[in-house]
């Protein structure tokens, strides 16, 4: 669960920008709250500083200090009364203490992927259940994992790497191209992806290259499901996408579940 505290943090905004529409999704469930928040996985801010500017006090919590190095340099220019709602903790989701409860906990952007084998997930989600209040609500999304690409992308050599987004670097002016590449391993439900950035000068030449590696571990939605029950958990709902349309298979989980008893 490092993968992001190293030079690739500085990259995290420019090739993770989110889902269509997520932002929104998770201001609206803030809101509804109606009191604070507490933000697992809060990375660089992308969700949880929308959250703060929409009038809702969040905690954020994430583990790598680089990432939240990044958000408190976001705050650090917000307006004051903004930055009076936003509260940053160093923290693994599988074992914080914060010493309070909260109506609304949120894990966006697929973060529960983070949790790479079935004890860690159930660890997460018994330390996230004893921080809800009584009927308190879990909110989350995760990818939902597709047989034919896992098995396109299964074996030794997995995907071909190819050429997934760019951006002109804010530093240097220069041109940023990655690549990536995946591979499966189904019989431990793996996904490792394998990202190379380079950055271009004015010829086109590369005068800087980082490697960066990643591996989630994907959950089918029935295991979710039965997860989350067997954690003390009812499920409210299953959403599609974020306009909060049914569930389809091969697209996003989106999760609400209310923690129970």
């Amino acid at each position: 669960m490092n993968e992001y505290d190293r030079l690739d943090a500085a990259f995290y905004d420019y090739y993770s920008t989110g889902l269509e529409g997520d932002v929104d999704f998770y201001v609206a469930e803030a809101r509804l709250a109606g009191s604070t928040v507490l933000e697992l996985g809060c990375g660089t801010g992308r969700i949880l500083i929308p959250i703060a500017q929409a009038g809702v006090p969040i905690v954020g919590l994430d583990r790598s200090p680089s990432m939240l190095a990044i958000a408190r340099g976001k705050v650090a220019r917000l307006p004051a009364e903004v930055q009076g709602r936003i509260e940053l903790v160093e923290g693994d989701m599988r074992s914080f203490d914060l010493d309070r409860r909260f109506d609304l906990i949120l894990i966006p952007y697929r973060a529960f992927l983070h949790l790479l084998t079935p004890e860690s997930q159930r660890e997460a989600l018994a330390c996230i259940r004893e921080h809800l209040t009584p009927g308190g609500r879990l909110v989350f999304n995760i990818f939902d994992p597709r047989l034919d690409i896992i098995t396109a992308h299964a074996g030794p050599l997995g995907s071909a790497m190819k050429m997934d987004v760019e951006w002109t670097h804010p530093a240097t002016g220069r041109r940023v191209v990655v690549w990536d590449t995946r591979q499966y391993d189904p019989g431990q439900q793996m996904l490792s992806q394998y990202f190379i950035f380079e950055e271009l000068d004015a010829d086109g030449r590369v005068v800087e290259k980082t490697y960066s590696a990643l591996t989630l571990r994907y959950v089918h939605r029935f295991e979710m499901r039965y997860l989350l029950e067997l954690c003390g958990y009812q499920v409210e709902a299953l959403y599609g996408d974020f306009q909060r349309g049914p569930f389809r298979y091969g697209g996003e989980q989106i999760w609400v579940a209310r923690r129970s008893g």
